[in-house]
């Protein structure tokens, strides 16, 4: 199974990891600078937290807790997303 999550907290990704047996759970980093997340936002949703229409918004008014144990680091800036993609399927198979 894979769940895609917005959780910055270091504790939230802690307690999701404490529901599974040792190794069956994965925490991927999808590793973005803001500057590069807010350029790549079609909706306009960082624009609009700058705005302080939405609040509580990750990497604007409310902080990201980057992961220190994470079996995955992705690196959307200087890897494709293709290769990324199969960085992600590679590690599900092991």
């Amino acid at each position: 199974v894979l769940v895609s999550f917005i959780s910055p907290f270091r504790s939230e990704r802690r307690l999701a990891r404490e529901l599974f047996e040792p190794g069956e759970f994965i925490e991927a980093y999808v590793n973005t600078p803001l500057a590069v997340a807010e350029s790549r936002d079609a909706k306009g949703l960082y624009a609009k937290a700058r705005a302080g229409q939405i609040p509580n918004f990750t990497g604007i008014d409310s902080p990201y807790e980057v992961p220190e144990n994470a079996e995955l680091m992705l690196d959307t800036v200087n890897i494709p997303a293709d290769t990324l993609a199969a960085q992600v399927v590679e590690r599900l198979l092991r």
